[in-house]
């Protein structure tokens, strides 16, 4: 069989998973197994991907054999496969937890028989917005994403949810509008949405009309990927949701509109004009993110400022747009889906135990649930980049790539970016002072020291699977740096994509700093 027709699956198992598990909605065991053998099967292939794509080329599926140009394509290299294995492995922890929380509460309103389908929606929209390769599939990707997470939002119907999914439903539709309006755009001006080809034609296109194009399409993107200042939605909207729903929303659904930005600003507009922009949104989202963060008293809250800011990180990379910069762009991606997934996980744990997310409600849980505590602190110190975890490993990446690039805006995002993992550690020792350390308040009574094993132990393989990132960073920044080349030459995408002859139209330059450019002929 060709490893090209792997491409599909990604997609296509949680599409024809969903159908099942809705078939079987009124028998909740089979559609369990059904859920979660899709999701298995499916970070197997996403580990068979990545494993080829290393060690051959990239992967390309033109569906229904239509040329690149008029058919729908899926294309994976290295930044696709290392997105989609990520993703799956946290999609299919974060379904064993759901699966045993809802067990263990009992949750009688929440319509558990839809959360399956929605869920196996939810996974199918963000690989094909992975592995999308022209602007329109990428849409339906994100569309097909934004309605599962719609029903996965209200999932109880309470009064708090459906307000906050509220906010959520108008804020996306206003991005997708954003989205189609700068698809219509480029399809406009280089007669083509296949993104191989626009970046072969974008290059003639006029000054302004190239400018308008990558203005409209960064604010769509930035809306989703929640970069201030388009972030206010997200501390309102996620804490409501389930911790499950929010841990697979912060981990993954904002990354994908990260994914999506690195592509517009290496593939379809490479030496940006608009850096600028992109640093000072990466300087304002490190700030106000963390800044409102120290301000919180709920957990979840602290983390949602938490994910806003570390958004932050990414941008200051590909604003940078060097070599070494993209390379810690890549690995601090993954780095940021495991970790903030992990810690809504805990803080999920924490409500379970403690019966809240108040922080001035909780005390006293090291004591109550040391096994606890430990799933908390290995992530919490992981965000904020204490070494020699994964997240001190990006975040130096990050640092020396803009030493790198010199400029005074640049210093000014190394010293954010030093001072902002500083206050995160501050927010961080807030929350384990608060919930861990101090005394349990004489009102509150800790009724759950004991949490089902699934639940704990899918955290449990978060954690480890963040300690991973650590341990094998060697190879995982290796792989890093060659899917970074790649994104920087745009060559090996455009080849693989329309042939070499296509590719021969870009030159590239790799500048003495590392930093990879690439220009018209």
């Amino acid at each position: 069989m060709s490893p090209e027709i792997l491409l599909a699956a990604p997609v296509m198992l949680p599409l024809l998973g969903a159908a099942v598990a809705l078939l079987t909605r009124h028998r909740a065991g089979l559609q369990l197994i059904v859920t979660i053998g899709t999701l298995s099967v499916n970070l197997v292939i996403a580990a068979l991907l990545m494993y080829w794509i290393n060690e051959n080329s990239i992967l390309v599926l033109q569906i229904g054999k239509w040329t690149p140009t008029l058919g729908i394509v899926l294309v994976a290299d290295r930044l696709t496969g290392l997105m989609l294995l990520v993703s799956s492995f946290v999609t299919l922890a974060v379904l064993i937890y759901a699966s045993a929380q809802t067990i263990s509460e009992h949750i009688e309103s929440t319509p558990i028989a839809i959360f399956h389908p929605s869920y196996l929606l939810l996974v199918a929209g963000v690989s094909n917005a992975f592995l999308a390769g022209d602007l329109f599939n990428m849409y339906v990707g994100f569309e097909i994403l934004l309605a599962a997470s719609f029903v996965l939002l209200t999932l109880g119907g309470s009064a708090s949810r459906v307000r906050a999914a509220t906010t959520y439903v108008i804020v996306s539709m206003v991005s997708s509008m954003l989205f189609l309006v700068g698809i219509a755009s480029c399809y406009a001006a280089v007669g083509t949405v296949n993104l191989a080809e626009i970046a072969a034609r974008m290059d003639h296109v006029d000054h302004h009309v190239r400018l308008l194009i990558e203005f409209v399409l960064l604010i769509a993107f930035g809306l989703k990927a929640a970069i201030f200042p388009l972030s206010a939605w997200l501390p309102d909207s996620y804490p409501t949701a389930p911790a499950p729903v929010t841990a697979v929303f912060a981990g993954l659904l904002t990354k994908v509109g990260i994914y999506a930005i690195i592509r517009l600003e290496t593939l379809m507009f490479p030496e940006s004009e608009i850096s600028t922009v992109l640093l000072v949104a990466a300087g304002l989202s490190l700030v106000i993110g963390i800044l409102g963060a120290i301000a919180q008293t709920d957990l979840k809250r602290v983390l949602s400022f938490t994910l806003v800011s570390h958004m932050g990180y990414m941008m200051f990379g590909i604003g940078i747009s060097s070599q070494i910069s993209m390379t810690a762009t890549v690995f601090y991606v993954a780095h940021h889906i495991t970790v903030q997934s992990t810690l809504f996980l805990a803080a999920g744990l924490i409500e379970h135990v403690g019966g809240t997310t108040n922080l001035a409600k909780l005390g006293g849980l090291a004591k109550a649930a040391p096994w606890l505590a430990i799933l908390f602190f290995v992530p919490a110190m992981n965000l904020a980049g204490v070494p020699p975890l994964s997240g001190f490993i990006g975040k130096v990446g990050l640092i020396i790539g803009g030493i790198h690039r010199g400029s005074a805006l640049a210093w000014i995002l190394v010293s954010l970016s030093v001072i902002t993992s500083l206050l995160t550690m501050y927010a961080i020792a807030k929350v384990w002072n608060r919930a861990f350390w101090q005394e349990t308040p004489e009102q509150i009574v800790v009724e759950k020291p004991v949490t089902p094993l699934l639940m704990s132990g899918s955290t449990a393989a978060l954690v480890a699977f963040s300690l991973a990132l650590t341990v094998f960073a060697g190879p995982l920044i290796a792989y890093s740096e060659t899917a970074a080349s790649s994104l920087l030459e745009r060559a090996p995408y455009v080849s693989a994509v329309l042939g070499d002859d296509a590719a021969d139209r870009l030159v590239y330059n790799i500048d003495d700093a590392g930093g990879g450019q690439v220009a018209p002929e």
